[in-house]
């Protein structure tokens, strides 16, 4: 469906390089990153990575142990895991979390600071990650322009969408990356002739991609890495259905939404030029 000229992909190919060569040696890098998601702390929460692929994702963004890196709505932090740790020696990790002032702030918003506070509280393990209140357009800095490597996100885009702020939120990742610098989605896919007009979590690719094109990034390439092909995407209960929140009432059904897994999601990666 995205078609992508040679000339193109040259000048996307061409900024990339000015962020990945400075970087750590592949293979050590692949080492490392594999290192931080077999570690033991991650033993209850690698369960869901038969889902979530976070070795293929990340290695698929194109990441690297001294870049500086900027985690959009972290929440609880399960991708903090592994990208605190892995950063924590050579590069930065920055998490656009929830902006705590917002007025009348859902309680989930204080539930999820403060499993984050704790999960990252080991600074050895960690280092020294900046917390930065992100809240576009009201709160939208995510650091001084020009200055992260790579922005990624997960599972988070629909919010967005829900609220009408998702080019605002590509302005401040445009803002903030290095030119060649990297944006990494990873979002709940709706198909492409599916119904986007009730809220249900699902999020159609191409509209990302037109919203991330329109507001100054480059499209890069999709991904299958994520993709469930036994989600149809069209559930009582939206997204929600299926794990891990599995938000039906139903036993036999919940059971078998047990067995279709976590979502059919798109991994799209864009490139600021």
């Amino acid at each position: 469906m995205f078609k992508y000229t040679t000339a193109r992909l040259s000048q996307t190919l061409a900024a990339s390089c000015i962020v990945l060569m400075s970087f750590t040696n592949p293979a050590l890098a692949d080492d490392q990153l594999k290192a931080a998601i077999s570690a033991p702390e991650r033993a209850d929460e690698s369960v869901r990575d038969q889902y979530r692929n976070p070795y293929e994702t990340l290695d698929f963004f194109g990441i690297k142990p001294g870049m500086t890196v900027v985690e959009l709505a972290p929440s609880g932090g399960w991708y903090t895991e592994i990208l605190g740790p892995y950063l924590a020696e050579e590069g930065q990790l920055i998490a656009g979390h929830f902006n705590m002032e917002r007025e009348n702030a859902p309680g989930y918003f204080a539930r999820a600071m403060a499993a984050y506070q704790k999960r990252i509280a080991n600074k050895e393990r960690f280092g020294e990650i900046t917390i930065l209140p992100f809240d576009p357009p009201v709160k939208s800095s995510l650091g001084e322009p020009e200055s992260a490597d790579m922005v990624v996100s997960f599972r988070s885009v629909h919010g967005w969408k829900r609220d009408g702020v998702f080019a605002d939120v590509v302005k401040s990742v445009h803002e903030v990356l290095k030119p060649g610098g990297v944006f990494g989605i990873v979002g709940h896919r709706l198909p492409e002739d599916g119904d986007d007009s009730v809220f249900t979590g699902y999020v159609k690719q191409s509209w990302v991609i037109e919203i991330a094109e329109a507001n100054g990034l480059t499209f890069v390439e999709a991904s299958e890495v994520n993709a469930n092909p036994n989600d149809t995407a069209d559930h009582a209960n939206g997204v929600w259905s299926l794990p891990p929140s599995l938000n039906v009432d139903d036993d036999a059904q919940k059971e078998r939404n047990r067995q279709i897994g976590e979502s059919d999601r798109f991994t799209l990666k864009f490139v600021k030029q």
